[in-house]
């Protein structure tokens, strides 16, 4: 059973000023990511005050999501440029 992808608001909000290159990139990915068994093979965990979250390279992007395994939805909560989206 394959995974959805949700967006909130801050996410599509960056999104939408991400130049259309990157956004679909990261579109592309998130697709990618969706399709696999467990989304947690790609990607990796955050710690300290994001501890819980999941992010994603997307070449200088970075997209942060939250998994929810029981309806399997992977939830981007953000995405934006490395040096930003952590802060």
């Amino acid at each position: 059973m394959a995974w959805s992808v949700e967006l909130s608001e801050n996410a599509e909000k960056a999104l939408a000023k991400l130049g259309s290159n990157a956004a679909i990139r990261i579109a592309k990915t998130m697709r990618e990511v969706a399709l696999l068994p467990d989304p947690r093979l790609r990607g990796e965990a955050l710690t300290g005050n994001l501890a819980g979250y999941w992010r994603y390279r997307v070449g200088d992007w970075r997209v942060i999501v939250r998994f929810d395994d029981g309806r399997l939805v992977i939830f981007v909560i953000e995405a934006g440029h490395r040096r930003e989206v952590y802060r």
